[in-house]
């Protein structure tokens, strides 16, 4: 399934798979200027780089996570502000999605706070949704936690254009962050998407604690899937009260350039998504993620159950860089 991209001509034989850590390393800690300006060169290459897309997303079914996510206020390990509801119906999240499509959102995102998919009334009720968000013209994305090869069928069958299940981060540092749900299960999952002909949606988290060596890590494992995520969303950390991360050092914006940077040169069709954390970036921070080779972000008043920036701050800063949002097809 196609997604809505900034595509340009472009020659695909610089699409590489086979890179090593020793590469992406020099890559990634190469000065800051000539990184950026390698990231922006292929960033024009494969894209236009004047256009962003506008994604909206919304939280399906909040809170009570059986997953242990160090980073996250919905599981149900930590005590935190955010509370437990069952799945929003069908009809609300279809008005929500109506909203975001006049805001100029071209896809819509659908997240629910799920280990796995489980078949029953909840599953069927998704897969309205996704029938419902894709017949208003936008891509539709779902994030629902593990999936098997049928239900990823079924999703594909309903009109999803893409599947986001994250990383989060290296495989050495994983077990540092999750416990209750290994590498190997989320390779699983992505495998079943890929074979279902659903375009992945797959990224990280800077911010976490982990190492120059441990982002290196989770590129490395991004950059050689073949074919590579089609999306890749580069999450900040929103550290949440209540939660083990909850006091974490805030991430220096420079390694978060430095991450974007290194994920357009190594991915270079990709869409590199803007995720969370935007709101402890400067204005200045969020335009060299721009420069960098973002061409993605998500619009609205807060994503999943953190807050993001207000959309007039959005278009100003997007007026200021002479940038404009991708249109519908």
């Amino acid at each position: 399934m196609s997604e809505n991209r900034t595509s340009v001509h472009a020659n695909r034989s610089n699409v590489r798979h086979a890179w090593t850590r020793a590469e992406i390393r020099q890559i990634y800690r190469q000065p800051l200027p000539d990184l950026l300006f390698q990231a922006q060169q292929l960033h024009r290459e494969f894209h236009d780089p004047r256009r962003v897309q506008f994604c909206r997303l919304l939280s399906i079914k909040t809170g009570g996570c059986p997953e242990d996510c160090a980073y996250c206020p919905q599981s149900a390990h930590y005590s935190t502000e955010v509370a437990r509801g069952g799945l929003l119906p069908v009809d609300e999240v279809t008005e929500f999605a109506g909203r975001a499509r006049t805001e100029g959102a071209t896809r819509f995102c659908m997240g629910a706070a799920w280990r796995e998919v489980k078949e029953g009334e909840d599953f069927e009720n998704v897969l309205e949704m996704v029938r419902r968000v894709a017949q208003m013209g936008m891509e539709v994305c779902c994030s629902l936690g593990m999936l098997d090869e049928k239900q990823a069928e079924r999703l594909a069958g309903a009109g999803l254009t893409a599947y986001n299940h994250n990383l989060d981060t290296s495989p050495e540092f994983y077990g540092q962050i999750i416990t209750t749900r290994n590498y190997s299960d989320r390779l699983r999952t992505l495998a079943a998407v890929r074979k279902a002909g659903i375009t992945v949606c797959c990224g990280g988290i800077v911010g976490l604690g982990e190492s120059d060596e441990d982002r290196v890590g989770l590129l490395h494992q991004l950059s050689t899937m073949d074919p590579h995520p089609e999306s890749v969303p580069i999450n900040a950390l929103v550290s949440v009260a209540g939660t083990p991360l909850g006091h974490q050092e805030p991430l220096d914006p420079l390694i978060f350039v430095r991450t974007i940077a290194t994920a357009r040169i190594l991915m270079p069709a990709a869409m590199v998504r803007l995720s969370a954390g935007r709101r402890s970036l400067s204005r200045e921070a969020v335009a060299l993620c721009f420069v960098a080779g973002a061409n993605s972000l998500f619009i609205g008043e807060k994503l999943l159950t953190t807050p993001n920036p207000e959309p007039e701050d959005d278009a100003a800063m997007l007026q200021a860089l002479g940038l404009e949002p991708l249109s519908l097809r």
